[in-house]
Formats: C-alpha cells, structure tokens, sequence
C-alpha cells in the first residue's frame, strides 16, 4: 500500500480509536466503523492538520470511505 494510505490510515486509527485491521479502502466511515457527526469532524480535522490540507464542507462530504480520503489527499497534496 501507499505511504500516503499508510498515514490516512493512522490518522484514523488514532481519530477513530479503531483496530488498523479493521482499516481496508473501501471501509466506510459511517457504516461500517460507526463514526458519528463529531468523529467526522475530528477526522477531517487531524487529516487537514496531518497533511497541512483545508478541506472544504463540501469537500469533506465527499469523503466517505478510506480510499475517498487517500484520493483527496494524494490529489490535493504539494
């Protein structure tokens, strides 16, 4: 896997407080690691700070699952 799946990933472990086994791309969020309004927010969050991004609300919407945030962050990334 990718450096930069590596670092989301870890970002969500800690965010989350998830087993990183529970962690494939296409995990999502909400459905299958039942994360709420304010672990979203915390997640964009620590994703923003980790790789010194400004995610949008609108952007941040848009990322539903583990791959979503890898491809946001390789796209967005200097």
């Amino acid at each position: 896997m990718s450096d930069t799946y590596e670092s989301v990933k870890a970002v969500i472990v800690d965010v989350l407080k998830v087993d990183e086994n529970e962690i494939k791309p296409d995990t999502r969020f909400i459905e299958d690691l039942k994360a709420d309004s304010m672990d979203q927010f915390f997640l964009i969050d620590g994703l923003s700070e980790k790789f010194g991004l400004t995610i949008s609300d609108d952007d941040a919407r848009s990322i539903r699952s583990v791959q979503d945030a890898v491809s946001y962050v390789e796209s967005h990334k200097n």
